[in-house]
C-alpha cells in the first residue's frame, strides 16, 4: 500500500505547554509514537486532550516544549509541502473555480498549466467532483466542499495527509458517505494519514490503527491496529469490539 509519497513519522519524548496568564498549561506529556509508511492512524480522545496540539506539531505550525518530531528522520522545523492539511471547515478561495482551487499547490510549484489542470482533473475525479469543476465553492454543499478540500491537499502531493475533524460539521448521512469515499482513497493514493476525531464509530471505521489520548495532559494510552474486513466493516463483530475498547480507553482516568 506505501508509494514513495509514504513517509515515517516519529515522536520522541514530546512534551508541549501553553502559557495561559504567566503559567504553563501542560498540554501533552510524553508522547512516543511511530506512524508507518502507508498507515491510517486516527487518534480519539475528550475534548482539550491535545489531539490537534499533536497535529500541529506534525504540520510545523509550532515546535514541542520538549522531545523531538520528525518525518524520514528529519526534525520538523516548519510548514513544507511534504505535509498537507484538511481543516474542518473547508479553507477555499471562493472567487476561485472548484478546478483552479485544486490547482492552486501545482501552479504555485510552477508546474505548466496543462500538467496541473490534468492533475486537478484527476483528482477531482476521484473524490466525485468531475462534474463541478468549473462551478464556485459557494455553489457546492458542505459536503461537496470538503471534498473539493481533500483534492486541493492531494493534488499537491504530499507525503503526508494531516486531517482534523474534517467531517465534524456535516449531518450524519454525508459523514458516513465521506468516510467511505476517503477510504477508498487512502486505498487508491497509499498516502500516510493521521486523522483528528472525537467519534469513536469514525476513529474505528477508518484506522488502519486506532490511538486513543488520556485527558490533558494528554498521552496514548491505546494503540490498537483496525483488521476490519474492507465491506460491511461496521457489522463486523471485531467493529463491536474495538468500539467498546476505545469508549473505554477514553473513559478510564490516568494518573500520573
Amino acid at each position: 500500500m506505501a508509494d514513495r509519497h509514504a513517509r515515517r513519522v516519529e515522536f520522541r519524548g514530546v512534551r508541549h505547554h501553553f502559557t495561559v496568564g504567566g503559567a504553563a498549561v501542560p498540554a501533552l506529556d510524553r508522547v512516543d509514537l511511530t506512524i508507518e509508511p502507508g498507515e491510517f492512524v486516527t487518534l480519539a480522545g475528550p475534548s482539550g486532550c491535545g489531539k490537534t496540539t499533536l497535529l500541529r506539531l506534525l504540520a510545523g505550525f509550532m515546535p514541542p516544549s520538549e522531545g523531538t518530531v520528525s518525518v524520514e528522520g528529519r526534525a520538523v522545523r516548519g510548514p513544507g509541502e511534504d505535509r498537507g492539511i484538511v481543516f474542518q471547515q473547508p479553507t477555499l478561495f471562493p472567487w476561485l473555480s472548484v478546478r483552479r482551487n485544486v490547482e492552486l499547490g501545482p501552479r504555485l510549484r510552477g508546474v505548466p498549466a496543462r500538467e496541473r489542470r490534468a492533475v486537478a482533473d484527476e483528482f477531482l475525479r476521484l473524490v466525485g467532483l468531475a462534474d463541478f469543476a468549473d462551478h464556485r465553492p459557494y455553489e457546492l454543499s458542505g459536503g461537496m466542499q470538503q471534498r473539493c478540500q481533500i483534492a486541493r491537499v492531494l493534488a499537491n502531493e504530499p507525503d503526508l495527509v494531516l486531517m482534523d475533524e474534517p467531517f465534524g460539521a456535516l449531518d450524519a448521512l454525508t459523514r458516513e458517505r465521506l468516510q467511505e469515499e476517503l477510504l477508498e482513497i487512502w486505498r487508491a493514493t497509499g498516502r500516510t494519514i493521521l486523522f483528528i476525531t472525537h467519534s469513536v464509530d469514525e476513529a474505528v471505521f477508518l484506522g488502519s490503527r486506532v490511538l486513543v489520548m488520556s485527558p490533558r495532559p494528554g498521552r496514548i494510552v491505546l494503540d490498537e491496529p483496525a483488521t476490519l474486513p474492507v465491506q460491511d466493516a461496521r457489522r463486523d463483530p471485531a467493529y463491536a469490539a474495538l468500539c467498546e475498547q476505545v469508549r473505554e480507553a477514553i473513559q478510564v482516568p490516568v494518573t500520573t
